[in-house]
């Protein structure tokens, strides 16, 4: 049963899942804008978020905690922390948008790109 499985598989086992993911959230915070296909917006939408979030506290320990989600990637950490924490200070949530394009012309795959706000 799948019961507390609320996560996509994304059609890749657990490592590759986590390491697609990974260099997804540091494409999106790098480029503020990337194009993916809405199953992967989805999953990557509410990491981002929490990343964002933890940013705005700016301590050592949540710097240590980012790059650590990130794979110790130094410059989308301090591109985190000194230019999208500040932005969204007053904001209370919901720093991305997802649109949706179509679909891909070789596959039947919907495309998407997630922004920030």
């Amino acid at each position: 049963m799948k019961h507390h499985k609320a996560q996509r598989k994304l059609g890749r086992e657990r490592k590759s899942r986590t390491a697609l993911l990974r260099s997804l959230v540091r494409s999106m915070v790098l480029h503020e804008r990337i194009e993916t296909t809405i199953a992967k917006a989805r999953e990557l939408r509410p990491i981002v978020e929490k990343l964002v979030t933890l940013a705005q506290k700016d301590t050592l320990a949540t710097r240590r905690i980012i790059a650590a989600r990130l794979g110790n990637d130094i410059e989308v950490s301090k591109k985190l922390h000194e230019v999208l924490a500040p932005r969204y200070k007053e904001r209370p949530g919901g720093y991305t948008r997802i649109s949706k394009l179509g679909t891909f012309a070789d596959a039947k795959r919907d495309k998407a790109i997630i922004e920030f706000v």
